[in-house]
């Protein structure tokens, strides 16, 4: 083990001021529960987004047999010299997620899992190793304190209870792929050579997966560009058409989907469910980190104030739906079912195949996709592994099997519609009439998803992110909502933000 790590991975303190409170971020939920999972550990169940867990299935318990078995699979040469010596891998790969995501992904397309158990805690690999899926929700931070807890024991803890593998969301992976807190092996370290064997990948989710100094600490089986999701039914209503390219010049750039929006309000329908719907459109194009490297002050990007302005607009114009009042609640489900006089939601492919589908009662066909107004990246979970396993060989080969290989992120693709993070594969996808979803009448989404991704331009980001875009849209939600002015709004975001991050010291706004 690198002496580095000691003393980062042991200052739990900087950890919990670094690495926690950022929760409620973009972990999709598919059920209309609001309350995160409450067991001994936490479980969690949903997808890449703010919303809260519903996955009632227990992390499993602790293993009281410590001794790593004696297994022939040996871990790299360049893996091993990140340790104090060569030694088999474990018994146990303990594999810390937000949501169900990452372990349906992996036991999908590993081939080594010969079982799983009925209740989803724990996998056996074919060689007797066994795999503990320990997922906790992300809401209001539980997740990453769940995490920061054991990284911070990392060093001390029995073999059985390391961390092996750790999934991070876009909001927050910068703070675990810092090269000074060293909680996550480069990739070259474990023996993946990203020039090659992520060759694939889309340039911007690479280069979120590495640390300050260019050098990737993570990897990902998933972009996620935006698109419009619409109503197939109130299209051909309003605009006498459902067809996707005559939709995506009345929704090509915001002006022509404000007057897109007036017809459809002449006709008593709703453009967009909520202000909160458009939230990434306006953030992915920050100029501006929330907070700079090595600084304690929040900087508020214009273009979050102009999000602000554009919202308060729209909400008194009568585009959005009042009921509805932000995201991940029982209204914005809600708003999804036909009974919704909501005319489109703005979502990357996780959203349709995870809010969308499972929220919508109506028959398949009922939806389509076109283009946004703005290119944007919403979420994406990427996968680190953690330094002080005691399998990195096992952790190699999960992580190749799920982000690097092409016929595996087909699979994927085909099986659960995620915009996986190869762009030979997505290329392809666009033209293959084999990836024509039912649910969307026959359409090929990919044909919409993949030029998005070849134009995302991804804000800088920093260690702050998800707890700043949760509180700043939970402080102005309630000026949107006519329930305080907007003074006070700016001063309960400096409260809760403070809060969060008591080593923030000030916060920064526009001029």
């Amino acid at each position: 083990m690198k002496k580095k790590i000691v003393s980062s991975l042991l200052a739990v303190s900087m950890l919990a001021a670094t690495l926690a409170g950022c929760g409620g971020s973009d972990g999709a939920s598919n059920s209309t529960s609001d309350a995160p999972a409450s067991n001994t550990s936490d479980t969690s169940a949903g997808n890449t987004a703010d919303a809260p867990a519903d996955n009632t299935a227990d992390a499993p318990a602790d293993n009281t047999a410590d001794a790593p078995a004696d297994n022939t699979a040996d871990a790299p040469a360049d893996a091993l010299a990140e340790t104090d010596n060569a030694a088999p891998e474990g018994q146990v790969i303990n594999i810390y997620s937000f949501n169900d995501e990452l372990r349906t992904r992996i036991t999908a397309v590993y081939p080594e899992i010969e079982s799983t158990s009925a209740d989803g805690t724990s996998s056996t690999l074919k060689d007797g190793t066994e795999i503990r899926w320990i997922i906790n929700p992300n809401q209001d931070g539980v997740y990453q304190d769940k995490l920061d807890e054991a990284l911070g024991n990392q060093l001390t803890a029995p073999d059985n209870d390391k961390v092996d593998i750790f999934a991070a969301e876009m909001d927050y992976v910068v703070k675990y792929t810092d090269a000074d807190i060293d909680a996550a092996m480069t990739l070259e370290s474990l023996g993946i050579n990203p020039d090659t064997d992520l060759a694939d990948q889309f340039d911007f989710t690479k280069t979120v997966a590495s640390d300050q100094n260019g050098v990737m600490r993570a990897s990902t089986w998933q972009a996620c560009p935006g698109v419009l999701v619409y109503r197939r039914d109130i299209a051909k209503e309003v605009f006498g058409t459902d067809d996707p390219v005559e939709i995506g010049k009345k929704t090509k750039d915001w002006d022509a989907m404000k007057a897109t929006a007036e017809e459809l309000k002449a006709k008593g329908y709703y453009a967009l469910s909520s202000y909160a719907d458009t939230f990434r459109t306006y953030s992915n194009s920050m100029s501006e980190a929330w907070v700079a490297p090595g600084e304690t002050v929040v900087k508020v990007d214009q273009k979050l104030m102009d999000w602000v302005v554009d919202s308060k607009e729209w909400k008194n114009a009568g585009y959005f739906d009042p009921a509805v009042k932000g995201q991940w609640n029982a209204d914005w489900f809600t708003a999804m079912s036909s009974s919704s006089k909501v005319f489109a939601f703005l979502f990357p492919a996780w959203g349709i195949d995870t809010q969308l589908k499972p929220n919508w009662d109506g028959a398949d066909g009922s939806w389509a996709v076109t283009n946004a107004p703005l290119s944007y990246n919403w979420g994406g979970t990427f996968v680190l592994a953690a330094e002080g396993t005691d399998n990195p060989s096992h952790v190699k080969d999960i992580l190749l099997a799920l982000t690097a290989d092409t016929d595996n992120l087909t699979e994927i693709s085909k099986k659960y519609a995620d915009f996986t993070n190869a762009k030979s594969v997505m290329e392809a996808a666009a033209t293959d009439s084999s990836f024509a979803s039912d649910f969307l009448g026959g359409q090929n989404p990919y044909t919409y998803f993949t030029p998005g991704a070849d134009t995302i331009q991804m804000a800088p980001l920093s260690a702050y992110d998800q707890g700043c875009v949760e509180l700043f849209q939970n402080a102005f939600g309630d000026y949107l909502q006519d329930q305080i002015d907007f003074d006070k709004a700016k001063a309960n975001f400096e409260t809760a933000i403070m809060e969060r991050y008591p080593e923030i010291t000030a916060v920064q706004w526009p001029e």
